[in-house]
Formats: C-alpha cells, sequence, structure tokens
C-alpha cells in the first residue's frame, strides 16, 4: 500500500503540474483546486470517522452480546459436516478442523477480529499435518481459499459505513453480499480442487526444515498463553464430533441462506426497513435467552467499535486525499475514465472498477475509498454505484494481506495455487456483484 499512496500522490501532482504550467491540457487553476481538495478532504475524512463512531460502535456491541450468546458455537455447530467432507486428509478430531471451522464462522458473522486469530491457529495445526515443510498443502490452500470469499451474513462494517453516509436502506446491501459470497466461494472451491492437478505438492531442500515455522507453531506447552489455552479449549470443543449438528440440519440451513436471496428480491422492499431493528431486538433477546447480561457484553464490544472507528481515521485521511488529489488534477478521469468507460457498459462504472483493483491489495484503503464514493454527492449510497461498491466491499477480501499473514504465520514460502485461488475468487464476486445489483437496484 505504501507504494501504491506514493503513486497516487505523485500522479495526481504531476497532472496538475503539467495543466498548471499549460503543458497538456492547460488550466491555470488546476493547483488551487488540488489544494483546496487536499485540505477539504482530510477534513471530511475526519468528520466522516466520527460520524462512524455511533454506528461502529452500536454493531459491534450487538455482535458482542451475539458471540457471549453462543451464536459462534452454533454456526459452527452447522458448519462442521461441511467442512469435513470439504477437507477429508485433515482428521475430523484434530484442532485444525476446529480452528477452521471457528475462523469460518467469524467470517460468515462478520467477526473480522475474531477470525483472524482462529486463521493463523488453523494454519499452524494444519502445518503439523503438512509432509513438506514452507510449501502450502492442499488442505491449507483450500482453507484459504475458503476464508478469502467467505459466505458472509452480515456485513457489519459495510452497513455501518452506508448508516454513516446517510444511506437509507444501509441494510440492502445483505442479499446482494449473501449472493456475491455464495458465487466466490463456489469458485474458490471448485478452483483450488482442481488447481491441485496443476500444481502437485514438491519439493523438499531447506524449506523442508520445521524451524523455518514461525515461533508460535514450534513453542512448548509452557510457552502457551493463558489466552491462547482458551482459545485452544474452544478448538477441541469444535472439532468434538459430539458436538456435531445432525447433515440434514446443515443442509437445512445452507438451503434457508440459499433461499434468502430470491425472498429478498421478491420482498426486499418490504423487508429493508426490518432488517436493522429485527437485528437489535433479536440479538438482545438471543444473547438475553442464552444467559448474558447484555447491557455489560453490548458496552464490552462497543468499546471495540469506538476504538476501530478512530483507528481508521489516518487511513481515512491518507486515501481521501490521494482520491481527492486525483479527482481536482484530472488524473483520475485520464487513468479510469477510458478503462472505466468500456466496463461501464457491463455495469461495473469506474468508481467500482478501482474498488475491485483496490480490494485485493489493502483492506483499509478500500474501505476508505468506498466511503470517499458514498459521501460522493455524485454518487451517495444509494445509487447504483454506491450499493455496487459496497457489494463489492462487503464479497472480497484482502487476498494479499491474507495470504501473507497466514503463510507468513507458518513459514510457508511456497504458495503453490494460493495466489491464483485467491486472486479469481475475488474477480468471481466482483462479476456477481455486478449481476445481482444490476438486477436489483438496476445499473
Amino acid at each position: 500500500m505504501n507504494g501504491i499512496f506514493l503513486a497516487l500522490v505523485l500522479l495526481a501532482f504531476g497532472c496538475a503540474a503539467l495543466r498548471q504550467l499549460g503543458i497538456a491540457a492547460a488550466d491555470p487553476d488546476t493547483m488551487a483546486r488540488l489544494a483546496k481538495a487536499i485540505v477539504e478532504d482530510a477534513g471530511q475524512a475526519v468528520t466522516l470517522a466520527i460520524g462512524l463512531v455511533g454506528v461502529m460502535t452500536l454493531f459491534l456491541g450487538l455482535m458482542k452480546v451475539a458471540e457471549a450468546g453462543g451464536l459462534l458455537a452454533i454456526v459452527a455447530r452447522l458448519l462442521r459436516p461441511v467442512l469435513v467432507r470439504l477437507f477429508p486428509s485433515v482428521p475430523p478430531q484434530h484442532p485444525a478442523m476446529g480452528a477452521m471451522i471457528l475462523n469460518i464462522a467469524s467470517n460468515v458473522l462478520g467477526l473480522g477480529n475474531a477470525a483472524t486469530p482462529f486463521g493463523i491457529r488453523a494454519m499452524q495445526h494444519l502445518n503439523a499435518l503438512n509432509p513438506i515443510k514452507g510449501v502450502a498443502s492442499n488442505p491449507m490452500v483450500l482453507f484459504l481459499a475458503i476464508n478469502t470469499s467467505s459466505v458472509t451474513l452480515l456485513p457489519t462494517g459495510v452497513i455501518a459505513l452506508r448508516a454513516a453516509s446517510g444511506s437509507s436502506d444501509p441494510a440492502g446491501i445483505v442479499p446482494t453480499t449473501l449472493f456475491a459470497t455464495l458465487c466466490s466461494t463456489a469458485v474458490a472451491i471448485a478452483m483450488a480442487k482442481a488447481c491441485q492437478r496443476w500444481w502437485p505438492v514438491s519439493g523438499t531442500g531447506a524449506e523442508s526444515n520445521p524451524a523455518v515455522a514461525s515461533p508460535a507453531a514450534n513453542r512448548q506447552p509452557d510457552d502457551i498463553t493463558q489466552a491462547e489455552a482458551h482459545q485452544d479449549a474452544e478448538l477441541a470443543a469444535a472439532a468434538d464430533p459430539a458436538a456435531d449438528s445432525p447433515a440434514w440440519a446443515s443442509m437445512l440451513a445452507l438451503t434457508l441462506v440459499v433461499l434468502l436471496i430470491p425472498a429478498t428480491v421478491i420482498w426486499g422492499q418490504s423487508v429493508a426497513p426490518w432488517i436493522i431493528p429485527g437485528l437489535v431486538v433479536g440479538l438482545l433477546l438471543f444473547g438475553a435467552t442464552h444467559g448474558v447480561r447484555v447491557y455489560e457484553a453490548f458496552v464490552d464490544g462497543a468499546r471495540e467499535g469506538f476504538q476501530v472507528a478512530i483507528r481508521i481515521i489516518p487511513y481515512l485521511v491518507a486515501i481521501l486525499v490521494a482520491v481527492g488529489m486525483l479527482r481536482a488534477s484530472g488524473a483520475l478521469d485520464l487513468l479510469i475514465g477510458p478503462l472505466g468507460a468500456a466496463t461501464a457498459r457491463i455495469g461495473l462504472p469506474g468508481e467500482a472498477l478501482l474498488m475491485g483493483l483496490l480490494r485485493p491489495l489493502s483492506g483499509s484503503g478500500a474501505f476508505a475509498f468506498l466511503a470517499s464514493v458514498l459521501n460522493d454527492p455524485a454518487i451517495g449510497p444509494d445509487s447504483y454505484t454506491g450499493y455496487l461498491v459496497s457489494t463489492i466491499q462487503g464479497s472480497t477480501e484482502t487476498t494479499f494481506y491474507v495470504l501473507a499473514v497466514y503463510f507468513g504465520a507458518v513459514g510457508i514460502r511456497r504458495m503453490r495455487h494460493a495466489v491464483v485461488v485467491g486472486l479469481v475468487a475475488d474477480a468471481a464476486g466482483v462479476a456477481a456483484s455486478v449481476l445481482i445489483c444490476s438486477i436489483l437496484h438496476g445499473a
């Protein structure tokens, strides 16, 4: 992201300088507009972040109540019969299975902060089963394929940002995100399985030495922290076959999730106003009926929401200023204009194209860019482009970051087909987002 940010700023300044000096498309006011855009967009970033604090706090507080009530465990039990079949080479009772189940369940519920620790733990346990250290195994690649394209029921962060941007239907991306992630996950699984034949596991050498794995993967039991011990207890519970839901229950749950899409298409206008109030009441009641002290749990999660909203201010400032400079200098029209005009014919306008290109590279950068698009008076959160960029943000992943963090945690140097699968899944997510948003909100 460092190179991208610097390149955007230099490109904007260079374009503005050429126009200011009359070398190309002469405009003596370009540099003045550039200076004004820098100051205004920096202020807008902080204003947006402050407006986001309340909504982000609300949603993370609600999700904390649901997590404390055991919603994560319920989803994990429903997922386990499916994952056991997808990963036949991983023993059903191995801690790796429990970690993968909890990671994917966290992603399904939009609990990104909970998903990452479970994901790293899953990679550590999968590495223990890996016959060639330093080379990504088939289960590792498949797990990351599902992780980067995970089916998402509640894209809470994007809903919060849409609400802060003044959307009249902030939860309108729930059905579009669900459809797009179902498609991208199906493509990711199929692609990962197919690529296993084209990228066979091979090679030994220095990479076969288990010592290259991170210290966290090789620590002795006495070195394990209390938090990790608690996490391991959760993994054991998730990997316990006694906790399985019946296969019919998993299939019924999956069928209901798929049926949500046509249901929202048919009754979407009537259901949309109920989604956010229903989430508030439903999650609080779920927690209360499962013995959670909902007020204390809500406040605990809300505190984290406040910290998240404040923590993204630097990212918002950086991206909003860079994009504002590109627009004010005219560089954005030169950079994205021709290509965006071509892709707009298939329902992918320039802003959505840039989002699709930025998302695999930087999650914070893409989130900040989404904020700039939703707060652009010429676009807005409830336009077709607003729905599309919101759906792309909620249905794709920061692929390169995920691969770097997860593989780096266990010393994997040869990723085999992981990058290809991740990028194909991202492309499928963007294509599915265009399709469903065109159907529901018109291109």
